[in-house]
């Protein structure tokens, strides 16, 4: 006997569409009806809130579907089967017996039916007694709502009569306080217009003070700056000559005395002429006894440089090191140089400075500086042969000096000033090998 969907109570179908939707999803595809293949796919809570009707129609008419789906259910619910057996009665066991189709299912179907109406009966009128209850109690509040509005107009017009007195009297008071204010007002004006012409005779006589002020420090500024300037050039003259007399000093001291020296001469006969004629005389070639005909890259200049008393050697650093060290680092060029000037200082005496060439860097790297060496780098913007010239520039007249470069625009410079020597910078590299 197959029951119509909507023989079933609300709750039963309820339960039957969520035993069959869990049940679905055990069954193969093939064993799945057509209109729930889609539904199928979800999950079980899906399938009973959209396909939940569908389900119970192919129940209904597809026998062989309701068999599969009850042993799945039976197999899923198994302690509501057991309660089944039992003969327990209720909406579980109502729902399960109707997919599994055993003896007597139809009367329990029925009972649970029964119980639900009567259920169903004694909550509508349990609802409508708690309507009746809640209704009067609207009812009484409605009335107690409508005495305490009525109380409330009563006070309402009561205070509305209040607030128009008060209005009155506060339009009363706001009259004569308007009075008063516009007597305050003028007065304020004719105040404020004797407050601004105050001010503006103290801003203006306050505008020419700071004016005289800063005129009067501006000159005392001026004049301090020109102290400052002509404190600092009579102390730069004062050291400057200082310095440069005390080296001139030195230098024609020990000049002297190395002259001394050398012209203690054994007593000689003739004149100079007679020795010109003899050396004339003479075939072949002779090496010059001076300076003047030894090569600038020649080593020996150098070394008779560097006899001479008080001799300032100024080396172009760089010029020098790229002669013969182009191959490696910057670094390693100072190093080596400063490493064959620091002996030569020690040996010679003389004061050795050597300038690199910093124009185009940032900052200045870090030197070992040998003792009796100074080391320079020209600022930035500023080339090494500004420098050297600057050197020999502060030098004073008379002591002897020598710039180590091959740059011919230095050597032109530096030779214009008496007492100054141009060596090649191979010389230097040569004699510290």
């Amino acid at each position: 006997m197959t029951e119509a969907p909507a023989a079933l109570p609300e709750r039963i179908r309820a339960r039957v569409i969520a035993y069959a939707a869990d049940a679905l999803g055990s069954l193969p595809a093939e064993q799945v009806p057509g209109p729930l293949k889609r539904a199928a796919a979800f999950t079980p809570q899906r399938r009973a809130r959209i396909a939940g009707e569908q389900i119970l129609d192919q129940l209904v008419a597809d026998e062989a579907f309701r068999q599969r789906v009850a042993v799945q259910a039976r197999a899923r619910q198994v302690a509501v089967a057991d309660q089944l057996a039992e003969g327990v009665t209720s909406v579980d066991t109502a729902a399960l017996a109707f997919l599994l189709r055993p003896d007597g299912w139809e009367g329990l179907v029925a009972r649970v039916s029964a119980a639900d109406s009567v259920t169903e009966q004694a909550g509508a009128a349990a609802d409508q007694d708690r309507a009746s209850t809640e209704v009067e109690s609207l009812r009484r509040r409605l009335e107690a709502a409508t005495n305490e509005q009525a109380s409330l107009r009563r006070a309402a017009k009561e205070d509305l009569a209040a607030a128009k007195a008060e209005i009155t009297e506060l339009r009363r008071k706001l009259g004569e306080s308007r009075s008063r204010a516009r007597s305050t007002q003028a007065e304020l004006d004719r105040l404020t217009a004797e407050s601004l012409d105050r001010i503006t005779r103290l801003e203006a006589e306050l505008a020419s003070a700071e004016s005289e002020g800063r005129r009067l420090k501006a000159q005392v500024v001026a004049v301090e700056a020109d102290l400052a300037r002509a404190q600092r050039t009579v102390r730069a003259g004062r050291e400057e000559g200082t310095l440069r007399a005390r080296l001139l000093l030195d230098t024609l001291l020990q000049a002297g005395q190395g002259l001394r020296q050398e012209l203690a001469l054994p007593v000689v006969s003739g004149s100079p002429a007679d020795r010109v004629e003899a050396h004339l005389a003479e075939s072949g070639t002779r090496e010059s006894s001076g300076t003047a005909s030894l090569s600038a890259d020649d080593p020996a200049l150098v070394r008779e440089l560097l006899a001479l008393p008080l001799l300032h050697l100024v080396v172009d650093g760089y010029n020098v090191t790229r002669a013969e060290w182009d191959d490696v680092s910057l670094e390693v060029q100072r190093n080596r140089l400063l490493a064959g000037l620091g002996p030569l200082a020690a040996r010679s005496g003389a004061e050795i400075t050597v300038v690199f060439d910093g124009a185009n860097a940032e900052t200045r790297p870090l030197v070992k500086q040998p003792r009796g060496v100074r080391v320079l780098f020209s600022p930035v913007g500023v080339l090494a042969d500004d420098v050297i010239r600057d050197l020999v520039e502060a030098e004073p007249p008379g002591r002897p000096i020598a710039v180590v470069t091959s740059d011919r625009e230095i050597v032109r410079d530096v030779l214009r000033r008496p007492g100054v020597r141009a060596v090649g910078s191979r010389a230097l590299v040569r004699l510290l090998r």
